[in-house]
């Protein structure tokens, strides 16, 4: 099995490569996932599902290509990606300081090295993306292009959007004990209701990637509490400075953000300010989708991918690239404040109804000690009366 060395306290990084070509993509899956989870980019990029053979007879010169003579394969695409510390195959440190992205991107540069790769695109999904953004800081003379899926700040934008659904999602997760009560939670987190009730043949998808869902967790097994934990760590904790924001922008390689419009989970709002904090080099791409924008919407981030990689290879100037949406107007905009306006309606509601039943357990109190107040001087009162008389 493929594993590299990371330079970090002796992790051992797997890997796995697909297709052959000049074009390297280096692909970092996010929180609790395994590098299985890039499948439906491996087939668009590559056109192959199974990994390449570790003991492969091509020999690879000194700028990290493929020495072959077959045009079309120095011409195709060469596909790494690999399971971060804590999950999967990897590595799992035992203390939570042995997790930041800064760590993990320190793993994905001695990955890099470990192929022999001088440059490569680098793509990475949600806090596969945060470390995209610190291995781009880190190393910028590595990077071909960046792309950013459903990606935030770190810290508190890790946090999503805090209604009824997540708390439930976000109990029942923590209470998963068994595939099957994984499977359910990760598909409503995942992807939209809409993707998850549309019928394929005689059954939704829902039925069908509850399926493969379990089958796959049932074979990789439950992640550790520790690598989870260690992970969150590093949501948490994760920031970009003012310097590596501004090392990457004028390192002027292109940037895709890519975003589902329905993401639970990232909140499109801080996936737009980070694209912002890096023009002019980046393009907005918001598709109809959830969290796994790759897998809901296979072909279209396929082809934002393809078109960052031709992008970059016809030295296309960041100021042509740039392209970041206008927020949405109209009936849209006013239906937002509508529901902001019922949102704050409903806080005041409760926070009325905390105020009058705080007031009225103050009234009651008060109420309680006047009447022992009372009390109190009658029966003073009449030991007075009592002690005059004798």
């Amino acid at each position: 099995m493929p594993f590299c060395g990371s330079s970090e306290d002796g992790t051992r990084i797997f890997y796995r490569r697909f297709g052959h070509g000049n074009t390297k993509v280096l692909l970092i899956i996010g929180l609790a996932a395994t590098h299985d989870s890039w499948e439906p980019q491996i087939k668009g990029l590559t056109g192959a599902i199974e990994p390449n053979d570790e003991e492969e007879a091509a020999s690879i010169d000194g700028d990290g290509n493929l020495d072959c003579d077959d045009e079309e394969s120095q011409s195709g695409i060469e596909v790494c990606c690999f399971d971060n510390r804590g999950v999967g195959e990897s590595s799992i440190p035992m203390k939570k300081s042995q997790y930041t992205t800064t760590i993990m991107a320190k793993d994905a540069l001695a990955l890099l090295d470990h192929l022999d790769w001088k440059r490569a695109h680098v793509f990475g999904h949600s806090m596969g993306a945060m470390i995209a953004c610190k291995l781009a800081a880190l190393a910028p003379e590595r990077i071909c292009s960046l792309a950013l899926l459903n990606v935030t700040g770190g810290g508190f934008e890790c946090f999503p959007k805090i209604d009824r659904q997540i708390i439930s999602l976000a109990y029942r997760f923590l209470r998963a004990k068994t595939p099957e009560q994984r499977a359910t939670v990760d598909l409503e987190t995942h992807y939209t209701k809409e993707y998850l009730n549309e019928y394929v043949g005689l059954h939704t998808r829902r039925e069908i990637l509850y399926q493969e869902y379990v089958k796959a967790i049932s074979s990789a097994g439950m992640q550790s509490n520790c690598g989870f934990e260690g992970q969150v760590n590093a949501c948490w904790k994760h920031k970009m400075t003012a310097k590596e924001l501004d090392t990457i922008r004028s390192s002027r390689f292109l940037i895709s953000v890519i975003h589902g419009r329905y993401d639970i989970i990232a909140q499109l709002d801080h996936a737009r300010k980070l694209a912002k904090m890096l023009q002019p080099s980046t393009r907005m791409v918001e598709l109809q989708a959830g969290h796994l924008v790759t897998h809901e919407r296979t072909d279209e981030v396929n082809q934002a991918l393809m078109n960052l990689i031709n992008a970059s290879k016809s030295k296309q100037k960041p100021e042509e690239w740039y392209y970041i949406p206008e927020r949405q107007t109209g009936c849209l905009s006013i239906r937002g404040l509508l529901s902001s306006l019922l949102i704050v309606y409903q806080l005041l509601g409760k926070l009325q109804l905390s105020f009058l039943y705080v007031i009225g357990i103050f009234l009651m109190g008060y109420e309680h000690l006047r009447n022992l107040f009372t009390s109190t001087r009658t029966v003073k009162s009449c030991i007075l009366q009592f002690l005059v008389q004798k």
